[in-house]
């Protein structure tokens, strides 16, 4: 099951789009975590110090907060686990795909968290290309019998920059569910649409990423990746 986001009717006050942002947190983890509770879980709990792979651009980077403020540092404080960060600013999923497979035998890492797509859709670049280059990323980390995660990222556009209301692109969803991989659907979105949480029109800030380490971590508490006491 993939939990669909509350439609956004437009631009809200600061304080409104906060606690809109507080209450899907809570809307998320109630339902992931009832989807836990009632559903066999079809991962085993990753012990500490397993190596994580966390792949991306600039929002994986960090870009927008200070050194040790990016999610994949938070995400291996939180977890115990060895996590890896390889996100490179302004890198395209087209590009990307080419620095996987180095990657992938030097560390050989038993979960890899792909977070891509954003600077393909700010360059205009073909829909069709960015959706094939994440195939090939998926393919290339479930053939090395890793775990793939995969977040969704919005579709930017300057409309909804101008906004402040972002969705993610369909094609995370449709891979996901073509593939087999896990998604973490709306944290990226959610993150952006509240504007105390962004550094810029597309990056986090430092209470951003801790937002998106918090409900990412959420969802891999619910595929039964983490132990939920490591809140």
């Amino acid at each position: 099951m993939i939990w669909k986001p509350i439609a956004r009717a437009g631009r809200l006050p600061d304080y409104r789009r906060t606690r809109e942002v507080i209450i899907r947190f809570l809307v998320l983890s109630l339902v992931l975590l009832l989807q836990a509770c009632s559903e066999e879980s079809v991962y085993s709990a990753l012990p500490v110090n397993t190596t994580v792979l966390a792949f991306g651009d600039s929002v994986t980077y960090g870009t927008g907060a200070r050194v040790g403020e990016d999610w994949p540092t938070l995400l291996a404080e939180d977890t115990g686990w060895n996590v890896v960060n390889a996100g490179i600013s302004g890198d395209t999923a087209h590009n990307a795909q080419y620095r996987l497979p180095a990657l992938l035998a030097e560390l050989e890492p038993e979960l890899v968290i792909i977070e891509l797509g954003g600077n393909d859709f700010l360059r205009r670049l073909p829909l069709a290309g960015v959706r094939e280059a994440l195939r090939s990323m998926i393919l290339q980390v479930q053939g090395e019998g890793a775990i793939a995660v995969l977040v969704s990222v919005p579709q930017f556009s300057m409309l909804r920059a101008t906004a402040g209301i972002y969705s993610d692109a369909a094609m995370y969803e449709e891979l996901a569910e073509e593939l087999g991989a896990l998604l973490a659907a709306d944290v990226f979105a959610d993150v952006l649409s509240d504007e105390n949480l962004r550094a810029d029109r597309i990056h986090p800030n430092a209470s951003g990423y801790r937002v998106f380490n918090q409900q990412l971590m959420v969802y891999l508490q619910a595929w039964g990746l983490l132990e939920s006491s490591s809140d």
